[in-house]
């Protein structure tokens, strides 16, 4: 039972219109609770980032002052406002200043200390910790890299943002794999490249799309699929249009606390994944792993510790 103290306490946050959780939670803590639900462009997270560290400065200012000092235009504003739920700049300053007013009556007293990097490393290990329970059960992965070390040719496509994991796998994969062709250029270029890859006998593509999801990734997914080719995705939602579009989706948090996004988890996936190859056929890699091996050797492409 509740004791009278909790029991007042507990009335009193609910009738400042917050509920007990929210009452106990830190300024930084509901901000970043406010902003991390959408997916912020990079100018978006720059004024996410100027509010989480200016609160009780910021959650009064003018939008015009509020754009100044981020050094973003006035739209812009007004467009992050929509991005985190809110009707305008005015909704959005409102519930600003009901976390600002909260945080100068404790004193602006934080509970949690972390900076902002710090913060942003918290979240990626929330982001591991997740992934590591979806591979409690890691058939699916195992099953999806056997498909993709049969597939020959086998096409990784990654673009934009996401041609750096692309580029990754592609160059591990080359390692235990016969024929692995990346595409990292959209449009013609990768239709091209896709409707080339099912003529020479390919059969599966892998495809990585990450936060802001571009819009010929979905192009080139639907021409991969009308093509004969099976598409298995590494993305940051199971649902979606990319993923729609798709055959087998594994999702992976990304970390969105910076202005630009991270990837520790995705990595690990597209690791993983690179290990269902390697295990798919075990006598193909340790031939391809040791040949490469002597050539390396041969032209010193590597230095000697």
């Amino acid at each position: 039972m509740p004791s009278p103290q909790q029991t007042r306490a507990q009335a009193s946050a609910i009738t400042s219109g917050k509920t007990a959780s929210e009452a106990e939670a830190s300024p930084t803590s509901q901000l970043r609770a406010l902003f991390d639900g959408p997916h912020l462009s990079p100018g978006q997270r720059r004024i996410a980032q100027y509010l989480i560290e200016n609160i009780t400065e910021a959650a009064f200012l003018s939008i015009t002052d509020l754009a100044e000092r981020v050094g973003v235009s006035q739209p812009s504003v007004t467009r992050f406002a929509g991005a985190v739920g809110f009707s305008g700049y005015p909704a959005l300053r409102e519930k600003l200043q009901s976390i600002a007013l909260g945080a100068l009556a404790g004193g602006a007293a934080e509970e949690n200390s972390s900076n902002e990097l710090q913060a942003a490393v918290d979240a990626e290990i929330d982001n591991l910790e997740n992934l590591r329970r979806d591979f409690g059960n890691p058939d699916q992965v195992i099953e999806v890299g056997r498909k993709l070390s049969r597939s020959t040719p086998l096409t990784i496509l990654g673009l934009r943002i996401s041609a750096s994991l692309a580029e990754y796998f592609a160059y591990a994969a080359r390692r235990i794999h016969p024929d692995v062709r990346l595409v990292t250029r959209g449009g013609s270029v990768a239709y091209d490249a896709l409707l080339q890859s099912r003529e020479a006998g390919g059969t599966w593509v892998l495809a990585f799309s990450m936060p802001r999801h571009a819009q010929e990734t979905l192009t080139a997914v639907r021409v991969a699929r009308s093509a004969g080719l099976r598409v298995a995705l590494v993305t940051d939602l199971a649902l979606g249009p990319v993923a729609d579009a798709a055959d087998v989706v594994f999702a992976t948090g990304t970390g969105s606390r910076l202005v630009f996004d991270s990837y520790a988890a995705p990595g690990v996936m597209a690791a993983a994944l690179l290990q269902a190859m390697t295990d798919a056929d075990p006598e193909r890699t340790q031939g391809r792993l040791e040949e490469y091996e002597q050539i390396s050797d041969q032209h010193q492409f590597f230095l000697r510790d």
